[in-house]
C-alpha cells in the first residue's frame, strides 16, 4: 500500500487529512478524513470487538465523492492512465492502469 508503514506518532491525528485522487492533471476526487462517516477510531473499536487486529492489518474505508461512474459524461479508467491517490502527511500511492487484451 505504501512503500515503508507508518508509525502512529508520525500521524497524530488520523481525522485530520486531505485526500485527492489525481489522474493526469485532473483530480477527480477531493475528500477529507474530517468528512468519514466513521471516524477511524469508531472503525477499529468496531472491528475489534469481533476480530483481533494486528500490526499491518488493512481497514478499507471507502472513497470520497467523485467517482467515475456518478460523473456526466462517466469518466472511465482507461489504458495508460495513472492514478495518484495522496493521504497529506503520510504519502503517495500511484498505480498504472492497464488490461489485459
Amino acid at each position: 500500500m505504501r512503500p515503508a508503514p507508518v508509525a502512529a506518532d508520525e500521524v497524530p491525528d488520523v481525522q485530520n487529512h486531505r485526500l485527492p485522487t489525481v489522474i493526469g492533471d485532473e483530480v477527480l476526487q477531493e475528500g477529507h478524513t474530517s468528512l468519514m462517516i466513521f471516524s477511524v477510531a469508531h472503525l477499529v473499536a468496531d472491528m475489534s470487538r469481533v476480530m483481533t487486529l494486528e500490526p499491518g492489518d488493512l481497514i478499507a474505508t471507502g472513497t470520497p465523492a467523485g467517482i467515475g461512474a456518478a460523473r456526466t459524461p462517466p469518466r472511465w479508467l482507461r489504458s495508460g492512465d495513472v492514478v495518484r491517490i495522496e493521504v497529506e502527511k503520510v504519502g503517495v500511492l500511484e498505480n498504472p492502469v492497464g488490461f489485459a487484451a
